[in-house]
């Protein structure tokens, strides 16, 4: 374990996102026996221009005209930081080497507003933990010379176009330049290993407890009249992530079971077949609370996955949900689901095999078998995560 150690934490997702990250769990497990400042992403230009009248736009441009205080305790232990500068908008700029000048100008002030704050924290011999910000934070060891540097890689942020353009050149070259680099999954630390051989694969820490402490209810309203096996899938619903023609094609095959799909959907999902099909069934978007009395009720839980670079790499938080309450698991084979949940789930390549393991994991399932699933689950706690992070640290401080 670090204990006593100042941490200033840099990345993707601001404190007050609404949405679960992976960097703010990390960092409350931190701030348990260390000091941390949690920094804000900076205002950019066109955010400014376009969001005036978002409560989170005015909040930042306020700290930035010194209307308000952009440093604000958390905990006793913690700190969030909304830095007090504008950076300029500029990934739309093609020419390379202009983008990296204009990059160096937005690091010098981002880095500035953190010297700022720590220095006013007393942080010394800080560690800076950067989660996958390969643009606004590519300068910030140098620029705020911490006594280690680690890089987070918890997505293959290359897949999508935004990062890809500079981020070919600029991530690999982060990724070499920092101390250590840690990622969630075994496909991403082998990634980082390319570029920097002290990377580590560190698991995945999730809140389970809404799900382990479970206890059975009556089955949702919208759920009474579905009639079958239910096969079930919670989450977002995006065509980009999710095999739309796998499950096109399952629902086809056997008419006589029912897909469940809860979450939202994306343009993909709401103009695709599975809408014309009398055995598919959309139930929209549920609160978080919700969640476990859906999947409570499925006899299967699915994770159709589409495999390509956006989702190689990834973490299926989703997986050890399903599991934590006891659920057999049908998903899409990945190396990573290999490495990590071959044990616990039954893996597919194609629609033939998704069949016959649905099959069998509706003949296998037993108490034992749920009781396994519970107790595999249980150890993917924050605690346990962030314990492998600290072991990495302890081997280069």
């Amino acid at each position: 374990m670090i204990q006593g150690k100042d941490i200033i934490i840099v990345g993707q997702q601001p404190w007050d996102v609404e949405i679960g990250s992976n960097c703010k769990n990390i960092a409350l497990e931190f701030s348990k026996h260390n000091r941390v400042l949690y920094v804000n992403s900076p205002l950019d230009r066109v955010s400014l221009l376009k969001g005036s009248s978002d409560p989170k736009i005015i909040k930042r441009n306020n700290v930035i005209k010194q209307k308000e205080p952009g440093l604000i305790q958390l905990s006793s232990n913690m700190w969030n930081l909304f830095p007090d500068t504008i950076i300029e908008s500029i990934n739309w700029i093609q020419f390379h080497p202009i983008f990296k000048y204009f990059n160096r100008i937005n690091n010098q002030r981002f880095a500035n507003s953190i010297l700022k704050a720590a220095k006013e924290l007393g942080f010394k011999d800080y560690i800076l933990f950067n989660d996958n910000d390969m643009f606004r934070s590519f300068h910030l060891k140098e620029m705020i010379k911490p006594k280690l540097s680690i890089y987070y890689s918890r997505d293959y942020m290359l897949a999508v176009d935004y990062w890809k353009r500079h981020g070919e050149k600029l991530e690999p070259a982060l990724i070499a330049d920092s101390d250590l680099c840690v990622a969630n999954s075994t496909y991403l630390a082998d990634y980082c290993k390319q570029y920097n051989p002290y990377s580590y694969y560190v698991g995945q820490g999730c809140e389970l407890d809404l799900f382990m402490q479970f206890t059975a209810t009556d089955m949702p309203e919208d759920l009474q009249n579905i009639p079958g096996f239910k096969l079930g899938y919670v989450g977002a619903l995006i065509g980009l992530r999710l095999d739309i023609n796998l499950l096109v094609e399952l629902a086809k095959a056997k008419p006589a079971w029912s897909i469940v799909l809860v979450g939202p959907e994306d343009e993909l999902f709401a103009q695709s077949e599975l809408h014309r099909l009398s055995n598919v069934y959309f139930l929209g978007s549920k609160s978080p609370q919700l969640l476990p009395n859906y999947i409570g009720s499925f006899d299967i839980c699915l994770n159709p996955q589409v495999v390509s670079q956006v989702t190689i790499g990834n973490y299926p938080r989703k997986i050890d949900e399903y599991l934590a309450m006891g659920k057999p698991v049908v998903a899409t084979s990945t190396p990573f689901m290999e490495a990590v949940f071959s044990e616990h789930t039954y893996l597919a390549n194609s629609v033939q095999e998704y069949v016959s393991l649905i099959e069998i994991a509706l003949k296998e399932n037993s108490p034992i078998k749920a009781d396994q699933r519970k107790a595999f689950a249980a150890t993917h706690t924050w605690e346990n995560s962030v314990g492998e992070i600290y072991k990495a640290i302890e081997k280069h401080l």
